[in-house]
């Protein structure tokens, strides 16, 4: 964090966003650990709820080469909780964020009343909407659609995203590194992110998943903008 202060300092940074996700909602000490970066590294770090995180990731902007007028579920897998927000002709019908990430099931930390829940708040909110289409974020569908050779623009089907699955998963993590190529820090979560979104889009009878390569921090970034462009339109 003191790195960070300093290369703000440095490029003379007016305007900036630090948002702590999943493991700082859930750590007991989370606000002690806010208070601590602030009075060492003069950082002032914001605790963003599910629902704060998904309109952030979702000011990314990633929707807008996509056809208002259809129905998508967007979904933003982290390493500890995934994102859900449904909209309908671009507007926005139900969002919420679950207990279920990649680090989260490495560590079996997930439950299965986790699982249950993001299972029935799929089929409930999106029971009415036929052809339903995915709008995919975060690192790990990214590498995936960049594994799939996918033209640009182009959804990846489920069928698609499930047979990368059971490619990677038919490697050992350490031949996913070395075979495959994979950076380590994405050779063993790439797998429960690929359980994840299968899983999402099976519920939501999802068969195409759109992967326009944003995510959260693309969505600080078009935060910032247009907080900045109020304040100077108000000037």
């Amino acid at each position: 964090m003191q790195a960070f202060r300093n290369l703000m300092d440095v490029y003379k940074v007016s305007e900036y966003m630090a948002c702590a996700t999943s493991a700082m909602r859930e750590a007991k000490n989370g606000g002690d650990v806010v208070k601590q970066i602030k009075e060492q590294a003069d950082i002032n770090i914001e605790i963003v709820h599910g629902q704060v995180e998904a309109k952030i990731i979702y000011a990314s902007h990633a929707e807008q080469n996509i056809d208002k007028n259809k129905n998508y579920l967007y979904i933003d897998v982290g390493g500890g909780s995934t994102e859900l927000s449904l909209f309908s002709s671009g507007d926005l019908v139900a969002s919420k964020s679950f207990n279920i990430g990649t680090i989260r099931i490495l560590d079996n930390q997930d439950t299965e009343e986790s699982w249950s829940s993001m299972r029935d708040f799929i089929r409930e909110h999106t029971r009415h909407f036929k052809g339903l289409l995915g709008i995919g974020t975060g690192g790990n569908i990214n590498k995936l659609y960049r594994l799939s050779e996918e033209k640009n623009n182009s959804p990846m089907t489920f069928g698609k995203l499930k047979s990368l699955y059971d490619y990677l998963d038919s490697f050992s993590l350490k031949d996913r590194i070395n075979v495959l190529g994979l950076n380590q820090d994405r050779a063993d979560v790439i797998i429960p992110a690929c359980e994840i979104y299968l899983s999402v889009m099976k519920w939501a009878g999802i068969k195409n998943i759109y992967v326009p390569t944003v995510g959260m921090v693309d969505g600080i970034i078009q935060t910032l903008i247009d907080e900045n462009y109020v304040k100077t339109v108000l000037k």
